[in-house]
């Protein structure tokens, strides 16, 4: 197991060192071949040459700098339209915290009621599939109208995009238990709040994180698209504004934030999901 590991590894470096290599010489300028690019778009793009063959996008080592300068000091604040990477991650860690805690306060409960009945399940499964493919970010312009207030709105819609995973999971999860479980605590006289909390939660516990999982992962693809929409704070405006700006770099080294950001959010439900077993 060790030794598949380490193998991994090294595996998971050398693409990692082989991709660095290929932007790196991707991005090389050409003299001998004239400009890469269209001259006009070079310096739309905000390129440093326009000429030379140099191409407008940046190498990973000028990223790495930039990424950098960024955690250097993350924290500052210079107006309304310049804050620190640290404070626009936090903003948006924070409206995907609420919306998400939201959406779990909810589903659970109501996801435990589902599945428990046959009868609610068959019935309410119908409003649950026409709601599930909604797009979250259609929810945005009726959440402005009505809420009238661009924060809140966004984690409206990191709630309304959580809730349908944790549901349907928390709902499957719980029908799912063993029928003989229940029959013996049945047999026993366990009352329902007992027989909830110590057989089908925690029998039903993997499936419930794994929803929280898939949920974790849509809130924070849709809080970047959500803040470029509303404006203000937060990383997505942070990518919008770089764009208003023609950072390109930034906008790069914001993308390795998001990534980096939701990759822990990601692994530590996942870490969860694996801690819990089903009870023998």
């Amino acid at each position: 197991m060790a030794t598949d590991r380490l193998r991994a590894l090294a595996l998971s470096v050398l693409i990692l060192a082989a991709f660095l290599l290929a932007w790196q010489w991707g991005v090389q300028p050409d003299p001998a071949a004239g400009p890469a690019v269209d001259p006009e778009y070079a310096k739309l793009v905000g390129a440093a040459a326009a000429t030379g063959g140099q191409t407008p996008m940046p190498g990973p080592l000028e990223v790495m700098a930039r990424l950098w300068h960024h955690l250097a000091d993350p924290f500052y604040v210079r107006g309304t339209n310049d804050m620190g990477l640290g404070i626009q991650l936090g903003y948006s860690i924070a409206r995907v915290a609420a919306g998400y805690v939201l959406a779990a306060v909810v589903a659970i409960p109501l996801g435990f009621v589902i599945g428990m009945s046959p009868l609610l399940y068959r019935a309410l499964d119908p409003f649950i599939q026409v709601l599930k493919p909604i797009s979250p970010l259609a929810w945005m312009p009726l959440a402005l109208y009505t809420i009238k207030d661009s924060s809140t709105s966004s984690i409206f819609v990191i709630f309304i995009c959580s809730i349908w995973p944790m549901l349907i999971n928390t709902a499957f999860g719980v029908a799912s238990v063993r029928k003989e479980w229940l029959n013996v605590a049945r047999t026993l006289e366990v009352k329902p709040l007992r027989r909830a909390l110590t057989i089908i939660l925690p029998a039903a516990a993997p499936t419930i994180l794994t929803g929280m999982r898939i949920s974790i992962g849509i809130a924070w693809l849709v809080i970047v698209a959500a803040e470029m929409l509303v404006g203000g704070t937060g990383i997505g405006y942070f990518v919008w504004n770089q764009w208003n700006n023609l950072s390109i770099t930034d906008i790069i080294t914001a993308i390795l934030l998001i990534g980096l950001v939701g990759m822990v959010l990601d692994q530590a439900l996942a870490w969860c999901a694996r801690a819990v077993t089903y009870p023998e």
